[in-house]
C-alpha cells in the first residue's frame, strides 16, 4: 500500500519520509517561490557583474545567502581585493549564527552524526529558518531533522533555478525589475514578523520601521545593523519592562 503524506497541519508524521516531504510541502508555497524570485534578481545582478553562470550558481548554493552573494558580485565588479570580497561576503551572512544557535537545541538528542548538523547549516536561511521554528515545537525529536532538510531542499532547487534564470533573462529585465526581485525576501520577512504573537517581536517591527528610514539618511553602510541592534534591544527591554508592570 502506497504511503500517503498526512495533512501538514497535523504534523504527525510516521517516518523521516514522511517528514520530509511533509517540509518540502510546507515550503513549496510562498517561500519557495520567493527564494527563486529573489535570486532570478541576484542571477541577472550577477551576469552584469562579469561573473560566470557555473560560478553564480555555485554562489548561490555554496553561498547560500543573498546579502553576501550580492555584495560578493558589486564587489568582484569592483575589482575589488580577494580577501576584502571574502570578508564581506562573511559579514554579510554572519546573521545566520544566531539563526543556527537557536536551532541547535531542537535537534538535541536525535541521534544523528555531528555532520549532519553542519549539513542543516550550510543550507540555514531565514526563509527556511522561520518555517521551521513555526512548526519545531509540534514535531516529533526524530522528524525535526528531516522535515527541516525538506523545507531546505526545495528552497534550494528554488533559489538554483532562479539563478539559472535571472542570469539566461539578463539584459531582458529592466534594472528596476530585478531590485524589486531580490526585494521581495525581505519584504516577505516583515510580513512574517508581524504576524507573529510574541509582544517583542510586534514591537521591534514598529520600531524597526521608524529607525530604518531616518538611519539610512544618517548612515547608508550602517543603517541596517544599527536598526537591527537598537530596534531589537529596544523591543527586548520594553517588554521585559511591560512584564513587571503591576
Amino acid at each position: 500500500m502506497k504511503e500517503t503524506i498526512p495533512d501538514i497541519a497535523t504534523r504527525n508524521f510516521s517516518g523521516s519520509n514522511q517528514a520530509f516531504w511533509g517540509g518540502v510541502r510546507e515550503a513549496a508555497g510562498m517561500p519557495a517561490i520567493l527564494v527563486t524570485s529573489a535570486m532570478t534578481g541576484f542571477g541577472s545582478l550577477a551576469r552584469d557583474s562579469g561573473l560566470s553562470l557555473d560560478v553564480s550558481v555555485a554562489l548561490s548554493i555554496g553561498l547560500w545567502g543573498l546579502p553576501g552573494q550580492v555584495a560578493m558580485a558589486e564587489l568582484w565588479a569592483m575589482g575589488a581585493p580577494v580577501l576584502a570580497i571574502l570578508v564581506a561576503s562573511s559579514m554579510g551572512n554572519m546573521r545566520f549564527l544566531p539563526m543556527a544557535l537557536v536551532t541547535i537545541p531542537w535537534f538535541q538528542g536525535d541521534g544523528r552524526a555531528r555532520w549532519t548538523r553542519y549539513l542543516a547549516a550550510q543550507i540555514m536561511s531565514i526563509n527556511i529558518w522561520t518555517v521551521f521554528m513555526r512548526h519545531a515545537p509540534i514535531i516529533e525529536l526524530n522528524q525535526r531533522y528531516p522535515y527541516f532538510m525538506g523545507i531546505g531542499a526545495i528552497c534550494l532547487v528554488g533559489g538554483t533555478i532562479g539563478t539559472v534564470l535571472g542570469y539566461t533573462l539578463a539584459g531582458t529585465m529592466p534594472s528596476a525589475v530585478t531590485i524589486a526581485l531580490i526585494l521581495m525576501n525581505p519584504a516577505y520577512f516583515l510580513f512574517v514578523f508581524s504576524s507573529v504573537r510574541q509582544r517583542n517581536c510586534i514591537i521591534a517591527v514598529i520600531l524597526g520601521s521608524f529607525t530604518g528610514p531616518l538611519l539610512h539618511k544618517l548612515t547608508t553602510d550602517w543603517a541596517i545593523p544599527l536598526t537591527g541592534l537598537i530596534a531589537g534591544t529596544a523591543a527586548f527591554l520594553l517588554d521585559h519592562a511591560k512584564k513587571k508592570w503591576p
